[in-house]
């Protein structure tokens, strides 16, 4: 009697159908739960991102450009923070606002999408089962690397970002060596009294004198003779800037009468008499030129005399009939 088998593709059949079920059972909530678990943390990361740079656009917003009754309600009574150029000029204004709330906003959106793009990444690799530890161990091994490498280029991006938030100084303001025409977060253009254009790294500067902020000094030093009453100066300064400060075209200009000092220092040929007077900010040179020109005249007037070099002689003759004679005049 002979003993025919089943086909083994027939027995086969059914044992991997059973396998394939008993797979797809076991594993039915990993497959589902955890590329929905994915999806739900993707969607959140993007409602996240979404309402994040949206609060940065208003609080941006908010900060750099108030409501007009807001500003009206909390204007200082001293002079406005920013350069007089720009209050004179809205396009310039405007401009350095702009470009400010661009900057700003920018660079707190890329970290807020830096951030939620990492927390994301380790969130998918935590669901898929891939362990984070040695990638957080070679990450951290990796910045600390471009981080000692590019250190100064972070430290110029650091500081243009606090420039910008602190508004240490902006487009049309006057620093040390001229007016600033760009401001971005790694470098700094400002234009000399010569034309020239300076590209100035961020991490290099260490301070800064910005002559366009609330308020500058008008100062001028002014020579008289060592026999000059200095009573009569006090009162020419006194009245001569007195006069300036009445005058229609300098009375929104000057922030204040016009002080004497005093004596600033005694020179050889003379003895100098500061004069001083707050201005808005970049007008003072323009206010000191004025100042020079009309203290001359009234110094004229009064008869005060200016210093002059003086020079003194001594000739020794063994005979005085050999000694020359002094000069008449």
């Amino acid at each position: 009697m002979s003993h025919i088998s089943p086909p083994a593709e027939a027995a086969t059949t059914p044992r991997l159908a059973a396998s394939w079920s008993d797979w797809t059972g076991d594993h039915t909530a990993a497959l589902i739960g955890i590329p929905l678990r994915i999806a739900l943390i993707v969607v959140i990361l993007l409602v996240l991102r979404a309402v994040a740079k949206r609060a940065i656009t208003r609080v941006v917003q908010r900060v750099l450009e108030p409501p007009a009754g807001e500003a009206e309600r909390s204007r200082p009574r001293r002079p406005a923070r920013g350069a007089a150029v720009l209050h004179r000029d809205r396009s310039r204004a405007r401009q350095r606002r702009e470009q400010r709330a661009r900057t700003i906003g920018s660079v707190l959106s890329s970290a807020v999408t830096i951030v939620l793009f990492m927390v994301g990444v380790a969130m998918v690799l935590d669901q898929v089962g891939i362990a984070l530890g040695p990638l957080l161990a070679s990450a951290g091994v990796v910045g600390l690397a471009i981080g000692f490498g590019a250190q100064s280029l972070v430290a110029d991006y650091l500081s243009g970002l606090l420039i910008m938030v602190e508004d240490q100084y902006g487009v049309g303001d006057s620093v040390d060596l001229g007016e600033v025409e760009h401001v971005g977060l790694r470098l700094t253009h400002v234009r000399d009294l010569n034309g020239g254009l300076w590209h100035i790294r961020n991490g290099e500067i260490l301070r800064v004198r910005n002559d366009s902020q609330e308020w500058a000094r008008a100062v001028l030093d002014v020579a008289v003779a060592h026999d000059a009453d200095l009573d009569t100066v006090y009162r020419v300064l006194e009245d001569t800037g007195r006069a300036l400060r009445e005058d229609p075209d300098f009375a929104d200009v000057l922030l204040e009468d016009p002080a004497v000092w005093g004596v600033q220092s005694l020179d050889a040929d003379g003895v100098q008499v500061r004069l001083a007077v707050r201005t808005v900010p970049l007008q003072q040179w323009g206010v000191t030129r004025e100042l020079r020109r009309r203290v001359k005249e009234a110094l004229d007037d009064a008869g005060v005399e200016l210093p002059f070099p003086r020079r003194t002689v001594l000739l020794r003759a063994d005979d005085p009939e050999d000694a020359p004679q002094a000069p008449t005049r």
